[in-house]
């Protein structure tokens, strides 16, 4: 089969496309034919120099993706052989991803597909979409499951609504019943949020965002999807109702941040870190439930159309595809592994 590997961190000239026997799955495993690949920013930070790759010897790239079961390890009952799949932390303790024609995967990684989802939509999830459920349910208050109607009558605010966590955490929380407000840095941006379902955008570079956020939900807002924390803490501290929850789960920005201590305890604010890679099974079974059942709803459309422009790349240009997510392309970034995916 095709694979792309690499036995040494660096940029992406490090990547190289090779040859590779298909391997058989092993107890309680599920072996994929790959038909996209999706690329998420940990991805090329993990083959820049991240935790693994040394240890681990050659190394296949690429959390996310979709494609067809093709066999099933023993004790293995779903998901089954012939169905559709959508593939999260592939790579997650292990040296292949999906940046292949066939990957092999514990079987709870590879969630079966509602009907007439595509697979652009199936590998656009896997790190996004759950990161963003978990981010909608760790409200000490909150539902710890998303559905409709589970966040009615309360207020989200998604830091960088454009991005792919932003995309996810404003289709997912507008699904569960919530009024969703995102903060932007320009006019395209703003349209991607609200083509994603927000519905109200504030632009951060142009207007007094708190006062605006505030304008909007003048108790404030009790959830924060915040992706920028050295920049937005004294932010969200500010637009925060009693109780809220500010979760984070990146560090753009920097790595250090100012939490403002007396307003915090006042307002009784969680500030909470989050990070797929870590956050335990019993959290990333319930995600890939919620996920799955919000695209039987069809709650979770990609496409500049749904605020998630779509940036193409084939197997051979998967050095390009992750350049392309390093340099900060808006939307997803995709690889056509099979060829005929788009």
């Amino acid at each position: 089969m095709r694979s792309i590997v690499y036995s040494r961190t660096g940029d992406s000239s490090v990547l190289q496309l090779a040859e590779r026997d298909v391997t058989d799955p092993g107890p309680g495993e599920v072996r994929v034919r790959v038909t996209v690949s999706g690329v998420n920013p940990t991805d090329w930070k993990a083959r820049r120099g991240g935790n693994g790759p040394s240890s681990l010897g050659e190394v296949t790239p690429n959390q996310d993706g979709a494609g067809v079961v093709d066999a099933v390890g023993d004790g293995v009952t779903r998901p089954a052989v012939g169905d559709r799949v959508w593939i999260y932390l592939a790579q997650h303790e292990r040296p292949t991803g999906t940046a292949q024609e066939y990957t092999v995967v514990p079987a709870d990684r590879a969630v079966p597909l509602p009907e007439g989802i595509g697979f652009d939509v199936a590998a656009s999830l896997g790190v996004p979409a759950m990161t963003a459920h978990r981010a909608l349910t760790v409200h000490e208050d909150g539902p710890d499951r998303l559905s409709p109607g589970a966040l009615a009558g309360r207020t989200v605010l998604v830091a960088g609504g454009a991005g792919a966590v932003g995309h996810a955490a404003i289709q997912l929380a507008r699904w569960a019943g919530a009024t969703v407000i995102a903060t932007v840095s320009g006019d395209e941006k703003a349209a991607l949020a609200r083509a994603a379902g927000a519905h109200h955008t504030v632009n951060y570079q142009s207007e007094d965002t708190a006062r605006r956020i505030l304008e909007i939900a003048p108790a404030g807002v009790e959830h924060v999807v915040e992706v920028s924390p050295a920049a937005n803490f004294a932010l969200d501290t500010e637009v925060a109702a009693n109780h809220a929850s500010v979760v984070y789960y990146a560090n753009n920005g920097g790595d250090d941040a100012v939490i403002p201590i007396v307003a915090t305890f006042a307002k009784n604010i969680r500030f909470q870190g989050l990070l797929m890679y870590t956050v335990g099974e019993r959290a990333l079974g319930a995600a890939a439930e919620d996920i799955t059942a919000a695209l039987a709803d069809g709650a979770l459309p990609v496409g500049e159309q749904a605020g998630l422009p779509l940036t193409w790349f084939s197997l051979d240009d998967t050095a390009a595809a992750h350049d392309a997510v390093e340099s900060g392309v808006i939307g997803k970034v995709l690889i056509d592994v099979s060829g005929d995916s788009h």
